[in-house]
């Protein structure tokens, strides 16, 4: 079922699918929250998946004032007002991992667990560039839809991955997830990176210790290292981290039952 609701002058679009115990899944930079798909739809049979488009993002528009983290926060809450519910498990991947760790520190009550993907307690992390980053975010803006298409799928998936399909098809075949071609950029995504490069919790995550929270990240993503899962896991107390090998950024795809079974251990420890 989609459904929105007004939220600080945006229309936000949001789908509730199944019944059980609500999920709140939150997208990161680009992509539309039906790039939670390959979780939901399998989630959505034990558990009521709730995931939206940020705003700014597809159907939740217009994009509004200034996009900052502390507004994406806002919400997600806003979300959880309008479909009814009182506290629920977060799920955020990338820029999402940010929103939900804000989310829990403005409204801790309202939060029953965190799986934070792909993700850091500093959001700069994602935007100091290593040359090969710099490189392939070059190449994913230049040349050729096919060339900006191939090196964004580059940039997302492990080499192993990579190297086992066809990567033509593969970025054809992600398009529906990320709701766009991956040859073009959403003209919002330059904004949700700014609002990302100022995101700072690492002074405040350890006020999260009383929430059961699962740090997961990927051995080869280059836009969140592992590195920076194992600083946000060891800063808030009790946490457990996971680091899924053979996987890069796009970790929920590639491994999406892995990645499902994961997310559905521990909600089911937390609630």
């Amino acid at each position: 079922m989609l459904a929105s609701t007004l939220s600080q002058g945006c229309n936000l679009t949001f789908r509730d699918e199944g019944s059980g115990e609500p999920i709140i899944f939150i997208q990161g930079v680009g992509l539309h929250g039906d790039g939670w798909l390959p979780q939901t739809s399998r989630l959505n049979r034990s558990f009521r998946t709730i995931s939206f488009d940020n705003r700014g993002m597809a159907a939740s528009q217009p994009l509004g004032t200034r996009l900052t983290v502390e507004l994406m926060a806002s919400d997600t809450l806003a979300v959880m007002d309008a479909a009814g519910i009182t506290s629920a498990p977060l799920v955020g991947h990338s820029l999402g991992g940010c929103i939900a760790q804000q989310t829990a520190l403005i409204s801790p009550q309202r939060v029953k667990s965190l799986s934070l993907l792909c993700t850091s307690t500093r959001g700069a992390d994602a935007t100091d560039l290593s040359l090969k980053m710099l490189w392939l975010g070059i190449r994913s803006r230049v040349g050729t839809r096919r060339m900006r298409r191939l090196a964004f799928i580059e940039m997302v998936l492990s080499p192993g991955y990579l190297a086992s399909h066809d990567r033509e098809q593969t970025a054809l075949d992600f398009a529906p997830i990320f709701g766009h071609d991956l040859g073009e950029t959403p003209s919002v995504a330059m904004k949700q990176l700014s609002a990302l490069n100022t995101f700072n919790a690492t002074a405040r995550v350890a006020e999260l210790a009383s929430i059961p929270t699962l740090v997961l990240s990927a051995q080869h993503d280059i836009i969140f290292p592992p590195r920076c899962g194992r600083a946000l896991a060891e800063a808030i107390p009790g946490s457990r981290f996971v680091e899924v090998a053979g996987a890069a950024h796009g970790v929920t795809i590639e491994h999406a039952d892995l990645i499902n079974r994961t997310l559905a251990q521990h909600i089911q420890r937390a609630v």
